[in-house]
C-alpha cells in the first residue's frame, strides 16, 4: 500500500506531535478579522491550535487599523460613549466570539483548553484593588466559561490572583520573568484556590495558567553578550531564556509534581487536588525568536514539556509546522545545564536579578503605551463619526 503524504498532511503531523508530547497549541493574536473570516475556526481545525492569548499590543494592532470594526465604532459613536467603554465593548466582543469558536474544544478538554485570554487594563498593573474590579468586570463583560482573566505578574498583582482565583475566575498570570517571581504566582494560585474551597466553589472548574515570557531574555542578555564580545561570552548566547524557562518548569514540578512522580509535589498542593484542583500550567510567551539568527521554532523546539502550553504568533505556528522538529521532551533533562548557563552569564558580571526586573517594567510599560495608542486612535474614529469621545 502507497501513503501519499500531503503538505497538510506533513503540517498537521508536525504539530500533531508537538500536542501528543502534552504541549498545548494557543495562538497568540485575535482580531475581528481573523474571527469573521474563519480563520480561527480553520487555525483550530487544521493546525491544533486550542485557545488564544491577546494582549493590549494585539488589541492595539487589530483595533487601531480599523478593519472590521467599522458598524461598531459607528454604532458606540452614535450612543456617545466613552474612549475607556468602546475599546472595552470592541476587545470584550472579539474574546466573546472567540470563546464561542473554541467552546467544543473547552467541553471536549473539560475546560483545560480552549481558553481565551483578555488582560486587565495594563494601567492598572501597579493597583491590586482596581485590577480586581477590572477582572470582574472582564468576566461578567464576556459570560463565557471559557475566557481566562490576565493579570501581571507584578508585586500589586500577586493578591489580586489570589483574590480573583477565589472568586472562581480563571486566571492567565502574564509578564513572568523570574524565577522568583515565578513561585510568588504559584503561591498566590494556591492561596486562591484556598480562598475558592473555603466558600465552597468548584475547584475542578477553575484553571489557571502562569505566562513565562522567553525571547525578551535572551534579547536583552544576548546584547550584553555581544557588547562583553571573548569567546567565552558569545558562546553563552541564545541560552539564558531556555536556560530561565526550564528552571521554571523544574520550579513547577517542586510544586505540583512530576508527570511520573505525582508524590514530589507540596502537601498543600497535595490537599487541594484532593479537593478536585487544576494544575497551574506553565505557558511559555513571547516564542518568536527576536534574533533572526536563531531558528525560528527556536523557542518552540527547545520547549517541549508534558502540562505546558506554547503560545505562538501565527509566524511561528506555521513555520513550526513547516519545520518545526519535535523530538520529545526537551527540558526536564536540562536543570544540571539550564543552572550552568545562567551561573555563567552571572560570572561575566551581569546581572540576572537586574535583567528580570527591568524586563518586568519595561513590558509593563510597553503593554500602557500600547494601550494608549489603542486609545487615541479610537478616540480619533469616534471623534470622525461624530460623538464626543472625550
Amino acid at each position: 500500500m502507497i501513503t501519499v503524504t500531503t503538505e497538510a498532511t506533513a503540517t498537521a503531523g508536525t504539530l500533531k506531535r508537538l500536542s501528543d508530547e502534552g504541549v498545548s497549541i494557543w495562538l497568540d493574536d485575535l482580531s475581528r478579522k481573523r474571527i469573521e473570516s474563519g480563520n480561527l475556526a480553520e487555525l483550530v481545525a487544521d493546525k491544533n491550535v486550542v485557545g488564544v492569548t491577546t494582549n493590549p499590543s494585539i488589541f492595539q494592532a487589530a483595533i487601531g487599523s480599523g478593519e472590521g470594526y467599522e458598524e461598531q465604532l459607528a454604532d458606540l459613536a452614535a450612543r456617545g460613549v466613552t474612549v475607556d467603554e468602546a475599546v472595552r465593548m470592541m476587545t470584550t466582543a472579539d474574546v466573546r466570539a472567540a470563546a464561542d469558536i473554541l467552546r467544543p474544544v473547552y467541553d471536549a478538554t473539560d475546560g483545560r483548553d480552549g481558553r481565551v485570554s483578555i488582560e486587565v487594563d495594563p494601567r492598572l498593573a501597579h493597583e491590586t484593588a482596581a485590577t480586581i474590579a477590572e477582572a470582574k468586570q472582564l468576566a461578567w463583560l464576556v459570560d463565557r466559561p471559557n475566557v481566562m482573566i490576565k493579570i501581571p505578574a507584578t508585586r500589586a498583582g500577586l493578591p489580586a490572583i489570589t483574590e480573583v482565583i477565589g472568586l472562581g475566575i480563571s486566571v492567565n498570570v502574564t509578564l513572568i520573568f523570574s524565577l522568583e517571581r515565578y513561585r510568588e504566582v504559584m503561591d498566590a494560585y494556591l492561596a486562591g484556590l484556598e480562598k475558592a474551597a473555603a466558600k465552597g466553589l468548584d475547584l475542578s472548574a477553575v484553571h489557571s495558567v502562569a505566562s513565562f515570557f522567553v525571547s525578551r531574555v535572551d534579547a536583552d542578555i544576548d546584547k550584553r553578550l555581544t557588547a562583553i564580545g571573548t569567546d567565552e561570552a558569545l558562546a553563552l548566547k541564545g541560552r539564558a531564556a531556555l536556560a530561565n524557562a526550564r528552571l521554571a518548569y523544574e520550579a513547577y514540578e517542586d510544586v505540583f509534581g512530576a508527570a511520573d512522580d505525582a508524590a514530589r509535589s507540596t502537601a498543600r498542593w497535595t490537599a487541594l487536588t484532593g479537593a478536585g484542583a487544576n494544575k497551574q500550567r506553565p505557558l511559555w510567551a513571547s516564542t518568536g525568536v527576536k534574533d533572526p539568527a536563531y531558528k525560528d521554532t527556536l523557542y518552540v523546539d527547545r520547549l517541549v514539556a508534558p502540562g505546558t502550553v506554547n503560545t505562538m504568533p501565527e509566524a511561528t505556528l506555521n513555520a513550526t509546522a513547516d519545520h518545526g522538529e519535535i523530538t520529545g521532551d526537551t527540558v526536564t533533562g536540562g536543570y544540571a545545564q539550564a543552572r550552568a548557563d545562567l551561573a555563567a552569564v552571572e560570572a561575566l558580571g551581569i546581572s540576572y536579578d537586574e535583567v528580570v526586573t527591568r524586563l518586568e517594567h519595561e513590558a509593563v510599560a510597553k503593554f500602557e503605551v500600547a494601550w494608549q495608542d489603542l486609545l487615541d486612535a479610537v478616540k480619533k474614529s469616534l471623534g470622525s463619526k461624530g460623538a464626543d469621545a472625550e
